[in-house]
């Protein structure tokens, strides 16, 4: 049954089923101390009724409660009286009766004491089963925490490698490393097992050109109490060189002194690799489009010299008449200026001619600003307006008024314009009474600007309207096929797009959309 104060419950049902079965205690219990003391007499043993009525008493109270403790005493009292000294006087039987009241009376004390004892046990056990059930989901909670952040850790981990970046904190005071990540140990190729390393033999890691530099930016951070960002390179004891990007962020104590710096490492040789080839692509790209404009300016040869010829004999006739003017008997001054001045305009035609077929053959960076898309085109047709007369096409602008300006490399655009012209031009040469070239501009949806040239030639290549801007495909005898491939390009890399479609009713047209937001 265990140790402490019995519980009546064991022994006894709850109170409503137990009611008969308390108060029949009673009964048993002075009819047991009776049968005892009646033995005890028969056998001629000492008189021991008063001690097995008490004990009645007593375990009445304690197992049936104090209402049969009660009944307990008086069903004493009565049987001691009636069965063994009926004839007592009254006072004698006063003493009984109150010796019975007095030990009632204590056990009633003691009863009510069990049973606050119990409560507060009862309470407190019940306090320590809701701690212990608390604990136990603060454990269960703990654990589900702590496996969370073994996940987190891991993915952390994993994610640190598959991106080849590292974590660290660094301590200001004492110049120890006091956090780095595993990937860490990866970047800079340290053995794991041996530790952090100290941060002088990391600082020995860093190429010898990029160390100074690195040092410096450290401590001017460190002085003016703010965040750095550095790239340079380490040197791995194999030789290998990395290309290494860091930021660090400042962390301050309550009283606003820097305590250390927390950051990461971020392996960019890959990036610094890419971008050198992207760099290398993009000059191959210039050189290739220089190469496919000179081409083109090639296949103007005689346009571009019957051009340039047409303003300069113009100008040496109006020098003529200039002089004829001016070596009269009378020189008629008027007559003369008005000759210069049309001398004037031809000569700054011919210049201008020539100037935009320099460009187009410049080889500088490519260059982007705001420009008017109409004046390009303008100046695109001048130069090819020559070619289509020669082949008896005529051409027909449509350009909208109100254009906004771009963002854009004007020599990338001539030779996009140039070429789809020369396109058109080329697609009517052959067929009798000319045709029309159309180019037009005008504005397009989400804020861009459209151009469309068109013409009435042939029409596009069956089935092959989108094949037409693969590298070296052409339907020229003579062509290289890289013209609208790198028109293509050109369109893109300004953020716009470039096609083809069918012209109604005959030949083809060519549309581009450029973004008129400067980026």
């Amino acid at each position: 049954m265990g140790t402490g104060y019995p519980n009546k419950t064991r022994w006894i049902p709850g109170p409503v089923a137990s009611r008969v079965l308390r108060y029949g205690l009673a009964l048993a219990s002075v009819a047991a101390a009776l049968g005892l003391a009646r033995t005890f007499l028969h056998f001629h043993l000492p008189q021991t009724f008063i001690a097995f009525a008490l004990s009645a008493i007593a375990i009445t109270f304690w197992y049936g409660g104090t209402k049969p403790g009660i009944l307990a005493a008086m069903l004493a009292s009565v049987v001691r009286i009636y069965f063994f000294e009926p004839e007592l006087n009254a006072m004698s039987r006063g003493v009984y009766y109150l010796v019975f009241l007095i030990f009632a009376l204590l056990m009633i004390r003691a009863t009510r004491a069990r049973n606050e004892l119990e409560q507060r046990v009862a309470e407190r056990t019940a306090e320590l089963t809701r701690a212990n059930e608390d604990l136990k989901l603060e454990i269960a909670q703990r654990k589900r925490t702590e496996a969370e952040l073994r996940d987190s850790e891991a993915y952390l981990a994993e994610a640190q490698r598959l991106t080849h970046t590292a974590s660290f904190a660094l301590n200001i005071a004492s110049r120890k490393i006091v956090h780095w990540s595993q990937e860490h140990f990866r970047l800079f190729d340290f053995d794991p097992e041996g530790g952090v390393p100290p941060l002088e033999v990391v600082l020995q890691r860093i190429h010898p050109d990029d160390r100074k530099r690195v040092e410096k930016i450290y401590e001017t951070a460190t002085r003016e109490k703010m965040g750095y960002e550095v790239e340079y390179r380490i040197i791995l004891p194999n030789g290998t060189m990395k290309h290494i990007h860091m930021l660090a962020h400042p962390v301050f104590s309550a009283s606003r002194d820097l305590v250390e710096y927390v950051g990461t490492l971020v392996d960019v040789t890959e990036r610094k690799r890419a971008d050198e080839e992207r760099e290398r692509l993009r000059q191959v790209q210039a050189d290739l489009a220089r190469i496919s404009r000179v081409t083109t300016m090639g296949e103007l040869t005689a346009s571009l010299a019957h051009e340039i010829k047409q303003p300069i004999a113009a100008a040496v006739t109006d020098a003529n008449t200039c002089l004829r003017w001016l070596t009269r008997d009378h020189p008629d001054v008027e007559e003369a200026r008005e000759a210069a001045s049309r001398m004037v305009k031809d000569t700054t035609r011919a210049n201008d001619i020539i100037s935009r077929i320099r460009l187009m053959f410049n080889k500088e960076a490519s260059q982007r600003e705001l420009l008017d898309i109409n004046a390009v085109i303008r100046e695109m047709v001048g130069l090819v307006h020559n070619e289509a007369n020669r082949s008896s096409i005529s051409i027909r602008t449509q350009l909208a008024a109100d254009m906004p300006s771009i963002m854009a490399d004007r020599v990338q655009l001539q030779q996009v314009f140039m070429n789809l012209m020369l396109n058109g031009i080329e697609a009517m040469k052959d067929m009798n009474g000319g045709g029309e070239l159309t180019i037009q501009s005008r504005h397009a949806e989400d804020g861009q600007l459209m151009v469309s040239v068109s013409d009435t030639g042939l029409g596009l290549p069956p089935q092959q309207a989108d094949q037409i801007f693969n590298a070296f495909f052409t339907t020229k005898l003579h062509g290289t096929g890289m013209g609208l491939s790198i028109s293509r390009s050109i369109i893109e890399s300004h953020g716009g797009r470039l096609w083809a479609a069918d012209n109604s009713p005959r030949g083809a047209s060519f549309h581009l959309t450029l973004p008129t937001n400067p980026f």
